[in-house]
């Protein structure tokens, strides 16, 4: 018995040390600190080993769109973080540079804070992690005494890849779309791993409606349904949860994420994200197009790849990819 229990000892000792060095890892730096944490990347055109970004500028005004890569996401080898972030109103710009920067670090707190981290966690725990990180960067968001945030917003579409699993938290209508080999057809077909969450979503409506909120569509634009406040005819809202956009949140609007969790397969290759305009042209009209072009080009070459083959007016919208 003395030698079984001080095997048990040992064992708990070394997986505590392994713990105690995987929460050090998954410490989070400070937000003066990111311009130099590698790996990281946000700018325009940025490319890793694996992964890259790009957007450009359309005739819609300012870009309002962010985007991230975090390669060695957590201090873990084999952990990638992407993000697309599509601001809207007159501050969207702002806040979906706030998100980019500050929701990752509230993700690697929340995770740093589960008993298990990394590679060792669940995918309960994630979701659990995604969902404290969202929450507190909302109310970050309400708090900023230099952000407003009250009629403006941002969508988020965030996946974590770890190992072979690829975790993925959403608000908005920012889509998340994986490239599978299909043998049956003879190559690449288009998973879509997350749900855009649009008012007119019947459980997203049926809570908006509870809170009061009216959910409508335009006479000139009967496609796009929005959220309204109960006594204006404002804002119109056309997505049921985003990050700020405070002037809803007492009327249906949320931000807790939709959270998804896809162990990867031999037959997956890579993963696009991008806001809605370029999805909507992308997944209906041409990513069966794209999925063989992208496959073929270097990763480096993901993102342009697919922007130049998206119509021109669409060309504002941000693309994340990475294989």
């Amino acid at each position: 018995m003395g030698n079984c229990a001080a095997r048990g000892d040992t064992a708990v000792t070394a997986a505590g040390e392994d713990g105690k060095r995987r929460r050090r890892r998954w410490k989070a730096p400070r937000e003066d600190q990111l311009g130099t944490v590698p790996g990281r990347i946000f700018s325009n055109d940025g490319r890793s080993r694996t992964a890259s970004v790009f957007t450009q500028q359309g005739r819609k005004g300012i870009n309002q769109d962010a985007m991230l890569i975090w390669d060695g996401f957590g201090g873990e080898e084999d952990g990638v973080l992407c993000g697309v972030f599509d601001g809207h109103g007159p501050h969207g710009h702002l806040v979906a540079r706030r998100v980019r920067d500050s929701l990752p670090l509230r993700l690697m707190s929340a995770a740093r804070a589960s008993p298990k981290t990394g590679l060792d966690m669940p995918a309960a725990a994630w979701r659990k992690a995604f969902a404290r990180a969202y929450k507190a960067m909302d109310k970050d968001l309400r708090s900023h005494p230099a952000l407003d945030s009250f009629c403006s917003g941002s969508t988020a579409v965030t996946v974590l890849k770890l190992g072979t699993d690829l975790y993925m938290a959403n608000i908005g209508d920012s889509r998340a779309v994986l490239g599978s080999r299909d043998a049956a057809a003879g190559g690449m077909a288009a998973v879509q791993l997350t749900v855009d969450l649009k008012p007119d979503v019947p459980s997203e409506a049926e809570r908006i409606k509870k809170c009061r909120g009216r959910v409508f569509a335009l006479q000139d634009e009967p496609e796009v349904p929005r959220v309204w406040l109960p006594f204006d005819d404002a804002p119109g809202l056309a997505m049921a949860r985003a990050f700020g956009d405070f002037c809803l949140k007492d009327y249906g609007v949320i931000s807790v994420p939709d959270f998804f969790h896809w162990p990867l397969t031999d037959k997956d290759q890579f993963v696009i994200l991008a806001s809605d305009g370029v999805i909507t042209h992308i997944f209906h009209s041409f990513l069966p197009f794209l999925c063989p072009i992208i496959h073929g080009c270097w990763s480096f070459l993901c993102a342009r790849a697919m922007s130049e083959s998206v119509p021109a007016k669409s060309c504002h919208f941000p693309v994340v990819g990475a294989t």
